[in-house]
């Protein structure tokens, strides 16, 4: 690893510090980084929050959370008291001065005891209107005066909508440079979906064909068998436009469309994705019903167990008018996708979890082959699996053995598993945070653009409710509705078979 990353000591300050995400993912996220060596020889962890907690009984919170959530499994205890013995634990109030006076105190010391300045991480694990405050009392405090070694990290939703993600940039941009703001999208640290980048421009035969000369569409879908659990208040003011297609997937519609970076630097590649935002086709009020469509589940069995419907769900409105599945026609207006829809879904209680982007190309201008040896033909289809397995697959046209000429498709494949064990999503995240690379975190103006490509969707589905919502069962594909979208310009929509075997 890099020198100069075990040289540079780390401070972490984790806001919410006793929630679930740090529980789940920030801190066996750091463990596994520990264990790998690449966190620096000198680091401290300083969780906060309401509750009062000893160190030691915050370190035996995180430990169940480690044993539970870390990809390596259970601790072991001497690695784990080793790592353990750099976390602390300091009860705050983000909305008290006292509070940060505390973390100066604390940044002080180690500077003291290491003889070094620390790059400082602020980890804003809580509430999205808790964002403000803190931005607003690091300010006030001084505690983000060195603009190259601190650091705050922002988790989604960054804003509800355009306006207050403005507002929340501009307020944002009062206290930090752009340089220091981590909007972190844990999709962007999945290995398969850095991996597209690799994939795009690393290999000479893609890029001839990677238009619209040669592709025919492009789908990302994004289902879940779960669904809203204990999310419910959450839920109720987001929605599956903004949870899941705002941020998520219209980072991956942009990996997918981007044109290719001069370098590999955060703002080239950032800029790029910026250009496939802007040149994406906005919605006009009187089209939108033609090109999106949204559905709410409602209940079923799954696996045998009967579940409820969204509007039974806790702390949900029994007349609820928010969506639980959206699906959206795409159109990047350059020269490259000219009339290239991308396809776009997600929902909550689908037949099955998965993440997939399917590449179908388009058919080849002449068949040489008789009708009967083309019974199974199928048009090329590049299949990028984020989740339930991690694989790229192109499928192609082989003979199939024997004395006749009968072709079938036939896949190449690559899988991860089988190539060595890959870092969770968050662990790609939180070094890149410590080593200040910030190719894989939103900016301001991308925030910016993709609310604005979506707010003429929101405010229309916010301001008309759905006559027909539940309009799918638990379960299920998605409401009708969504095959309709897509098989009035020819195609179906790409499902993974069940254990992901193509």
């Amino acid at each position: 690893m890099d020198s100069s990353i075990k040289s540079q000591p780390v401070l972490f300050f984790i806001f919410g510090g006793t929630g679930d995400l740090n529980k789940r993912k920030i801190t066996p996220a750091l463990y596994n980084l520990f264990l790998d060596n690449w966190l620096p020889e000198k680091f401290a962890i300083i969780g906060n929050g309401r509750s009062e907690l000893t160190d030691t009984a915050y370190r035996k919170k995180l430990l169940e959370g480690t044993n539970e959530f870390s990809r390596k499994g259970k601790v072991v205890k001497k690695q784990w008291d080793e790592f353990a013995s750099k976390i602390f634990y300091q009860s705050a109030n983000v909305s008290d001065d006292k509070s940060y006076k505390h973390f100066k105190e604390t940044i002080e010391k180690y500077e003291t005891e290491w003889k070094q300045k620390p790059v400082i991480i602020y980890y804003l694990a809580v509430s999205p209107n808790l964002f403000p405050i803190i931005g607003e009392h690091i300010a006030k405090n001084n505690l983000a005066e060195e603009s190259d070694y601190t650091r705050i990290v922002i988790e989604k939703p960054f804003g509800h909508d355009l306006e207050s993600a403005k507002s929340l940039n501009e307020l944002l941009a009062t206290i930090f440079d752009e340089k220091q703001i981590y909007r972190i999208d844990h999709y962007l640290g999945k290995e398969a979906v850095q991996n597209i980048l690799a994939f795009r421009f690393s290999n000479a035969i893609l890029e001839p064909i990677w238009n619209r000369n040669y592709i025919d569409h492009v789908q990302i879908s994004v289902s879940e068998k779960l669904g809203v659990e204990e999310r419910g208040e959450y839920y109720e003011t987001a929605g599956a436009l903004r949870d899941m297609i705002q941020n998520h997937l219209l980072q991956l519609v942009c990996l997918i469309a981007m044109e290719t970076p001069i370098n590999f630097s955060a703002d080239e590649v950032r800029n790029r994705k910026v250009d496939v935002l802007r040149a994406m086709r906005r919605f006009k009020p009187e089209e939108i019903k033609k090109v999106a469509v949204r559905g709410q589940y409602g209940p079923g069995w799954v696996e045998g167990k009967q579940v409820p419907g969204y509007r039974n769900e806790n702390d949900v409105d029994p007349n609820s008018n928010t969506e639980t599945f959206a699906a959206i026609k795409f159109f990047v207006d350059n020269w490259r996708w000219h009339d290239v829809p991308f396809y776009v879904r997600t929902g909550k209680r689908m037949h099955q979890t998965a993440s997939v982007i399917s590449i179908q190309f388009r058919d080849v201008p002449h068949c040489v082959f008789q009708a009967d040896s083309t019974d199974n033909w199928q048009q090329n289809r590049l299949i990028i699996s984020i989740q339930p397995e991690m694989s790229i697959r192109l499928q192609v046209q082989a003979k199939r053995p024997g004395l006749e000429m009968v072709l079938n498709p036939v896949d190449m494949i690559f899988k991860y598993e089988e190539a060595t064990e890959t870092p969770e999503a968050y662990e790609t995240l939180l070094l890149d945070i410590i080593t200040g690379d910030q190719t894989l975190f939103m900016r301001a103006d991308q925030v910016g653009f993709a609310w604005e490509l979506l707010m003429p969707l929101l405010n229309s589905w916010d301001s008309k409710k759905s006559l027909s919502f539940p309009n799918y069962s638990a379960d299920s594909q998605g409401p009708e509705i969504a095959e309709a979208l897509i098989a009035q310009d020819g195609f179906h929509w790409f499902t993974l078979p069940i254990k992901n075997k193509l």
